[in-house]
């Protein structure tokens, strides 16, 4: 019993350390200023070594894009090619 009591008190200390090294939240806004008024936030993206790689995929997107619309285009000549 008083091994399980200090294995107990050991891991709520552990937990309150935690707590208590981590990280403060942000301060909550005041409740008179509200979303509205604030200015949106500009997220400033850090450059990333996949950023080709993303680009890449992003640019296949496009042209993945145009082929379906092509597609597209071609089958409706051909339905009224053939009356259909």
């Amino acid at each position: 019993m008083l091994r399980q009591s200090l294995q107990c008190a050991a891991g709520l200390c552990a937990a309150m350390l935690l707590v208590a090294c981590s990280s403060s939240a942000p301060d909550a806004a005041p409740a008179a200023q509200t979303q509205t008024d604030q200015a949106p936030a500009v997220e400033v993206r850090q450059p990333t070594v996949i950023d080709d790689q993303l680009k890449a995929l992003e640019k296949a997107k496009a042209v993945e894009q145009e082929l379906q619309k092509a597609q597209a285009e071609r089958d409706k000549e051909i339905d009224a090619q053939s009356g259909g």
